[in-house]
């Protein structure tokens, strides 16, 4: 981690690979075990510090401010930027020009693109997909599991969140739903239902109330 200012005291489990030119704030870890990976490391008898498992991969120019985790198999490109309290959960796959806002929970096996704005306070499921250009409002949550009282395994379905889509602040996505390429979600709506591309829903249930202006197509700006 040759170039990595490192102001305070992190953790670092397994292998990991931080860019040069980034900053780390104290109290965050890297590379937590995920749970295979702790059973493994419980049964050998050996301690989490010495474990040499895949930890997290971090690109250059990161800043990562105080109490952030993220665990194994976790992959972020370069220019990474982090409120505090951030929990991104194993195989997480982030790209470049991200920001994560305070208290942001990925739960894992989740692809976020490039030059997403994730604001504050965001609960991201496992298997949901994250396109580029995203904005998600503060306190909106993605939901991935329809049915959550029962005996059978559940069938996690995280939504899909097509480029340049946007969610307004505390609304809900349902399990499987599809916001198309440009779309709107207002603040407060409840996603039901897949959203068209460049189309603005609102309410709840969320329908579809106007179709987003052309000159309000950022996509066609990039």
């Amino acid at each position: 981690m040759n170039g990595v200012k490192l102001l305070g005291e992190s953790k670092f489990y397994g292998k990991n690979t931080i860019g040069p030119e980034s900053v780390i704030l104290g109290g965050c870890t890297f590379g937590f075990p995920e749970g295979s990976i702790l059973n493994d490391i419980l049964k050998s008898n050996i301690l989490m510090e010495d474990s040499m498992h895949q930890g997290t991969t971090i690109g250059r120019n990161a800043v990562i401010r105080p109490n952030c985790t993220f665990y194994s198999n976790v992959s972020i490109g370069e220019n990474l930027r982090t409120g505090h309290n951030v929990l991104i959960r194993e195989k997480t796959k982030i790209g470049d020009k991200v920001l994560l806002g305070t208290n942001v929970v990925c739960d894992g096996a989740t692809t976020i693109g490039n030059h997403v704005s994730i604001q504050s306070n965001v609960y991201i499921p496992l298997n949901t997909i994250i396109e580029d250009y995203v904005f998600l409002g503060p306190c909106c949550v993605i939901t991935n599991d329809k049915y959550p009282i029962r005996e059978e395994k559940p069938d996690l379905t995280g939504a899909k969140i097509r480029k340049g889509a946007s969610i307004g602040s505390n609304a809900v996505i349902l399990p499987g739903v599809e916001i198309g390429e440009g779309a709107l979600v207002g603040s407060g709506a409840v996603v039901t239902k897949d959203v068209p591309a460049w189309k603005i829903v609102a309410g709840n249930p969320a329908r579809v109330i106007k179709e987003v202006p052309s000159n309000q197509r950022i996509l066609n700006r990039i």
